[in-house]
């Protein structure tokens, strides 16, 4: 409509001018043409003015720049293949990127505005829900389990050969804790059946395991295999992943490390964007996984792992995935609910609504 309105007015202008070359003489029929090429000029102009308006303002909305946190660990190295690309301009969407070292920064960041979308952990977009009042959605899935048992202990094969064991770990009361917990639980155990040492970093869990050799440190990668590197008579033996899953029931869901969220916001007003943006993190995460070697480099170029060679030896460790829709949905809320039955705090004291798990 906007494209047809500067013709209408041309051809009204014209009409008019016709109507007066019939009554008026030849000067009169030579003024109404010039004045009826300057309203012909005069429109094509507003109607060229009208049309680059209404482009510019099109590739705008296509090319929103979405901006996307992460931490520096597992969930970001199925994304630095994507990073990569939009450095160097190869990318279809634009973006964005920041790096940090703690979740509390991502949490602030996002309820903030900062930041548009972000990786984080499973339990702390419950959090986040809680806290936005529901503003944020769970848009994928990209990292499963990455909690080992490492020890120089052979003899321990599953979750009950653990019975008697000085367990060490870090956190008491977060996720590694209750994970523990639950799997312990699971086989037939307690917290009374174990000795959990609770320590401050991963760091100081490994310099222990050197001391100790009987003892078992819970790590998540890629610290257990970088412990395992440093020191030749540890072994992982334990994959928590492998021990929730063989424990699980239909309501246990998967255990889930990292997550994506959303603001819902963008959303609903940049949908494209964010719809192109989970299609590249897909291939991004596809890639980590079948071209180690080379994703092994750009790793250690981001910061997250200092030596390229580790990191190689620990993506196929790291359970880099993408899930997204119904599975995403299944797998994070029996996780979800785990938590919340062992303590409500850990979600953010309620479990989200079905609006939190974003199905397109």
């Amino acid at each position: 409509m906007k494209k047809a309105l500067p013709v209408l007015m041309a051809l009204a202008v014209t009409a008019a001018v016709l109507t007066g070359c019939a009554k008026g003489s030849t000067e009169t029929t030579a003024a109404s043409a010039a004045e009826t090429t300057e309203a012909s000029s005069a429109a094509e102009e507003s109607a060229s003015v009208t049309t680059a308006e209404t482009s510019e303002a099109e590739e705008t909305a296509d090319y929103y720049t979405l901006k996307i946190g992460s931490l520096k660990g597992p969930t970001s190295m199925g994304l630095v293949e994507l990073m990569d690309k939009s450095e160097k301009g190869k990318a279809k969407g634009s973006y964005e990127f920041t790096m940090v070292t703690a979740a509390d920064e991502l949490l602030g960041k996002v309820v903030s505005g900062e930041l548009d979308a972000a990786l984080v952990p499973a339990n702390m977009a419950s959090i986040i829900y809680n806290k936005s009042n529901h503003g944020i959605s769970v848009i994928d899935i990209n990292t499963l389990g990455v909690l080992y048992g490492v020890s120089a202990d052979k003899s321990i094969k599953t979750t009950k050969d653990l019975k008697g064991k000085t367990i060490y770990l870090t956190g008491k009361g977060t996720t590694p804790d209750y994970v523990l917990q639950h799997v312990l639980k699971a086989n037939g155990l307690t917290t009374d059946d174990v000795t959990l040492e609770y320590k401050s970093e991963s760091a100081e869990v490994a310099a222990i395991l050197k001391e100790k050799p009987d003892a078992v440190g819970l790590l998540p990668q890629p610290f257990a295999l970088a412990a395992v590197a440093q020191n030749n008579t540890l072994k992982m033996v334990l994959d928590l992943t492998k021990e929730w899953d063989a424990a699980a029931d239909e309501n246990s869901g998967s255990l889930v490390t990292g997550v994506t969220i959303c603001r819902n916001d963008v959303l609903n007003d940049h949908k494209e964007a964010v719809q192109t943006f989970m299609a590249e993190h897909k291939t991004s995460a596809e890639y980590a996984n079948t071209n180690a070697a080379e994703v092994a480099v750009l790793v250690a170029a981001a910061g997250i792992i200092e030596k390229a060679p580790i990191a190689e030896m620990a993506i196929p460790y790291c359970s880099i995935t993408y899930i997204d829709g119904d599975k995403m949905k299944s797998q994070l809320s029996g996780y979800l609910k785990v938590l919340f039955d062992m303590d409500p705090s850990t979600v953010g004291g309620t479990l989200p609504d079905d609006d939190f798990y974003y199905l397109p």
